[in-house]
């Protein structure tokens, strides 16, 4: 191959996208599911230039005739270069975890950062830490070495920390919500970022949005920023803009990957509006209530009448934790989704939510719906519901007219959340 990525496992990897769109060459995922196997393959040098993740970036130093003095530093390579029958190993994941930072507004000066993990990417977040003035930087272990100053998870809580910074892949998917530290007993926390990008907020954001940490950044930019800067090494070419390129790459690779669900009323148009838009965009549909009923074997007024509610809210709760870790999804989604938080925060994880705001007068009474069964009720469930949707929703698109003009609604709104 001329141009990838090897790592031990790179099914849920998105730089195959970022790359070829970025410069249009070829680009291979290529897994080394063992040592050996990634040693045959540095040892064959079958490539122009590739990529590194885990558990390799350390391995392949040992391959690399010549190693960047910052890489060397950090005693990691992520991107190596293949030329003139040399390999040259550089880091660029520096690079682009001091872009998302910056980009974000983390201030590292005269802050105590608090790491989490010891593997590569702790001495890269380090690195930088330190280059950009921190007062100290303390390192958390699940099994911490007194000696090296290490300290536990117990005890990272009391550190007094401004800054946390998650390089461990606790949280990431398919194992979301593990959340390796109580970020909301940590008083005076200006940042948290994770530097995992699947899903785009871990347990470990949420809980610091809900605690009202200032700054919360996921990977994905770090990803995108490091992959410009790993391009320009393969071509030996630097981009014109770019700092535009990597805005760019990390709208177009949000709006790729992030699921977009839909809340609002019984009837409001979400499942209508919801087809419409995935076969606009691409993606694939799911619908929550079929979803559930599918699992459960009976309609959702059989579901009431042998469960009740709470029941019936149980399951949704099932189908909206399944889902919503998933990727580049359209969902549509009961009108009592909103109603428990643990949905909302399923939804939010990977993805944005449309709040699709129908005029009361417009919803249908009945069809099926037990809790639509009169206008009274509809307009009771709307007062109670309003406020939910909008405190859910990343934004709100008015369905008072056609779909298509609903259609094009949501297609701005997702514009300016993605862009």
């Amino acid at each position: 191959m001329e141009y990838g990525l090897i790592g031990s496992k790179l099914g849920h990897s998105y730089s195959k996208i970022i790359h070829e769109r970025l410069c249009g060459y070829k680009y291979e995922l290529h897994p080394l599911p063992t040592e050996a196997e990634a040693r045959a393959f540095l040892e064959a040098r079958p490539f122009r230039a590739i990529n590194v993740t885990i558990p390799y970036k350390r391995l392949v130093m040992e391959y690399c005739d010549q190693i960047d003095p910052r890489a060397a530093a950090i005693g990691a390579v992520n991107t190596v270069v293949h030329q003139d029958g040399k390999l040259y190993g550089y880091n660029t994941d520096y690079m682009g975890f001091a872009w998302l930072c910056s980009s974000r507004g983390v201030e590292f000066q005269g802050r105590t950062v608090l790491i989490l993990g010891t593997g590569g990417t702790h001495n890269t977040a380090a690195a930088v830490a330190r280059d950009q003035g921190a007062a100290r930087v303390l390192t958390v272990s699940r099994h911490p070495d007194p000696a090296k100053g290490e300290l536990s998870y117990e005890e990272a809580v009391r550190s007094g920390a401004q800054i946390v910074i998650n390089t461990t892949p606790a949280g990431m998917y398919p194992d979301v919500g593990v959340c390796p530290l109580d970020v909301a007993a940590m008083t005076g926390l200006e940042a948290v970022v994770d530097v995992v990008y699947n899903p785009a907020r871990t347990e470990l954001l949420l809980r610091a949005e809900e605690a009202g940490v200032p700054v919360t950044a996921c990977g994905l930019e770090m990803l995108v920023a490091q992959a410009v800067y790993a391009a320009e090494y393969f071509l030996d070419t630097p981009f014109a803009d770019r700092a535009g390129e990597i805005r760019r790459g990390s709208a177009d690779l949000r709006a790729e990957i992030l699921n977009i669900s839909l809340v609002g009323m019984p009837s409001c148009g979400k499942t209508t509006l919801g087809r419409a838009l995935a076969r606009k965009l691409g993606r694939t549909f799911v619908d929550l209530d079929e979803e559930i009923v599918r699992a459960a074997g009976c309609s959702i007024p059989e579901i009431f009448e042998a469960q009740g509610e709470e029941g019936f809210r149980a399951l949704e709760a099932e189908q909206a934790a399944r889902f919503g870790k998933e990727s580049r999804l359209l969902i549509s989604c009961g009108g009592g989704a909103v109603k428990r938080a643990e949905n909302v925060r399923a939804l939010r994880q990977n993805g944005v939510i449309l709040f699709i705001d129908r005029p009361l007068e417009a919803l249908t009474v009945g069809g099926g719906r037990p809790l639509s069964s009169s206008p009274e009720a509809l307009r009771t469930m709307e007062a109670q519901r309003r406020p939910l949707y909008e405190a859910a929703a990343d934004a709100v698109v008015r369905n008072d007219g056609t779909v298509e003009q609903a259609v094009s609604r949501a297609l701005a709104a997702l514009d300016n959340l993605f862009g």
